[in-house]
């Protein structure tokens, strides 16, 4: 019996120390060298290649290395029977709304245009800060926490989700109030999981919906967002800038207009990264339930997405 690591790109070895720590007779293999695939009963992945989990007879359990599981869901090969498990670390959450409320006070605050006027040695007083309104798209655990920190720091706060929820503290839209909620904000913060009611959701008919000059902080996922068309809506001023985490390539190409774009604020998809360390207890955990046969800690819904 054995784990099989599976993340092409990304290097396993922190993830092997991690675990061997905690579990030291855990047999582990680590993709592509694999030489015992009947062994193999659970599988933890990152952006595995699609079919490869039909290579082991006696899986059991897919874990994701992260919080998200497109990767994993967009894989057709994968038994319907066959269980998904993601990463909940509240170091992730803690990461996450530290970068989401960095990207709210640099836009409230105007911190690339003042970073411009410093270029041009311009000294101007003037409008030095933006009132803000922050609307939440995605009120999961990481969008909840975004929520309740910025409305601590005294923000206006809005959430938007695909389901309906009661008693929820902060005022909540659903995707059919979309309208609505745009009308109340003028920052958009994307944390939705990427689901097919959700790809492409940030394209121009939804910045054309949006106050004009709002400003928009993508951290989910690379394909929420049509990048073309931020880059037409940065032209017509439905939108006055974005912080973008993710891209739909990565590393973003050299010839991306992104690089040149001095309204876009570019990080390398680092706002919150998974900690081996702190995601291993999760792994040895649900390696030990699934022989057990006994419920997993976070378990995927695949009607959801997440």
């Amino acid at each position: 019996m054995s784990l099989a690591i599976i993340c092409p790109g990304k290097d396993p070895q922190p993830w092997i120390q991690a675990i061997s720590k905690l579990d030291p007779e855990l047999n582990i293999q680590v993709y592509p060298s694999i030489e015992r695939p009947e062994d193999v009963e659970v599988a933890l992945v990152w952006q595995h290649p699609e079919g490869i989990l039909s290579d082991f007879p006696n899986l059991k359990l897919v874990s994701s290395m992260g919080a998200g599981v497109d990767h994993i869901l967009r894989d057709s090969g994968i038994p319907e029977h066959l269980p998904i498990v993601r990463i909940v670390d509240e170091k992730l959450t803690w990461s996450m709304t530290n970068y989401v409320v960095m990207g709210v006070l640099n836009f409230h605050r105007q911190i690339t245009r003042y970073q411009a006027d410093q270029k041009r040695k311009v000294w101007d007083m003037s409008n030095p800060e933006i009132e803000v309104k922050v609307g939440v798209m995605g009120v999961g655990a990481l969008g909840y926490d975004v929520l309740e920190k910025l409305d601590f720091m005294g923000f206006p706060v809005f959430g938007l989700g695909f389901s309906e929820k009661k008693d929820f503290p902060f005022p909540y839209y659903t995707k059919d109030q979309m309208e609505l909620f745009l009308d109340q904000v003028n920052v958009i913060v994307c944390l939705l999981p990427l689901t097919p009611d959700t790809e492409d959701i940030l394209d121009l008919e939804f910045f054309k919906k949006c106050k004009k000059g709002t400003y928009l902080i993508n951290v989910a996922r690379g394909k929420h967002l049509v990048e073309e068309d931020l880059l037409e809506a940065l032209n017509r001023g439905y939108l006055s800038g974005a912080m973008l985490d993710v891209y739909r390539t990565e590393p973003l190409p050299e010839s991306h207009p992104f690089w040149n774009e001095e309204r876009i604020t570019m990080t390398p998809h680092i706002a919150s990264v998974t900690n081996p360390s702190a995601a291993a207890p999760q792994v040895i955990e649900n390696f030990k339930l699934i022989k057990s046969n006994s419920p997993l800690k976070n378990p995927v819904n695949r009607i959801k997405g997440y």
